[in-house]
């Protein structure tokens, strides 16, 4: 089991208790994942469809490579890797 860390995005941090950055144990994305919603649940809600699938807006980054151009939720991770959730930002008219 591997502990990344995860950084979590200003407009997500009231869910965290106002954390910016968390230490989460898992072997994938998916598992540092759910390891992250069982300590922070109201984060399920807002990042995971009904279903369990991250929402389309939710983007993820394993060291900055963005994990849908590689196994999505089932990448592995490793020892000190950082895991960064970004939701996406619509603006404009």
């Amino acid at each position: 089991m591997a502990t990344v860390t995860v950084k979590i995005p200003t407009q997500l941090r009231d869910a965290t208790g106002g954390e910016g950055s968390l230490q989460i144990d898992g072997d994938t994305v998916g598992g540092a994942l759910e390891a992250l919603f069982t300590a922070h649940p109201e984060l399920r809600s807002r990042l995971a469809d009904d279903d369990g699938n991250l929402r389309r807006f939710v983007n993820v980054y394993l060291d900055g490579e963005d994990i849908r151009f590689g196994d999505g939720v089932g990448t592995p991770v490793a020892d000190r890797q950082e895991l960064q959730i970004l939701p996406a930002v619509a603006g404009g008219r």
